[in-house]
């Protein structure tokens, strides 16, 4: 799936977990910091390419990006893994608290908005024709349908013509359907 596909569908997912798992306590900072996480999550994962969208955020993410991408040899590997989501996981739920002020923004609804666009951009990928190492380093990919030929192919018509806009038809009615416990949520937050 291309970045603005994962950004997208990072975005459904986390208006979607939020619905069914409503936060209790959350303000305005971390609101904007959780969808900037689960935006942030979504585009992890291919990191292991040097040409990623965070690579250019980051001071010499280039010339990083450039250096990791030897270091990985290929695109879909560990950062595409049960393994590269456990280690994210920790790495993460080790850093967060380290940087973020828990008076001001709450480090665990940020460490569960990266991790719900980190998985949602692996469940994006495994409907792709390369489909997901998920057992790396055994080299056994995964994709749904099981059926490789069935499968999606990465920037072409299907997914700008019919995936994407499809992610944009379910928000639209998800955000409809769930305006009034959306609206609770709003609400609860503080300032």
């Amino acid at each position: 799936m291309t970045a603005r596909t994962h950004d997208l569908f990072a975005f459904a997912s986390l208006v979607t977990v939020a619905v069914v798992f409503p936060p209790e306590n959350i303000n305005v900072l971390t609101l904007i910091g959780a969808v900037l996480a689960a935006d942030m999550g979504a585009l992890i994962p291919d990191m292991d390419g040097g040409g990623n969208r965070l690579w250019h955020m980051l001071p010499a993410g280039e010339k990083t990006g450039r250096i990791l991408r030897r270091i990985f040899y290929r695109h879909r590997t560990i950062t595409h893994s049960i393994l590269g989501t456990y280690l994210i996981y920790k790495f993460f739920s080790w850093l967060l608290p380290k940087f973020l002020n828990p008076g001001f923004i709450n480090p665990e609804i940020i460490l569960a908005s990266l991790m719900i666009g980190y998985i949602s951009h692996l469940l994006a990928d495994s409907f792709t024709e390369e489909g997901l190492p998920l057992l790396f380093p055994l080299r056994i990919s995964f994709g749904i349908p099981p059926i490789r030929k069935l499968r999606i192919k990465t920037g072409k018509w299907f997914e700008n013509f019919v995936v994407y806009p499809a992610i944009w038809v379910y928000i639209i009615w998800f955000i409809s359907y769930e305006k009034e416990n959306l609206i609770l949520i709003l609400k609860s937050v503080t300032s």
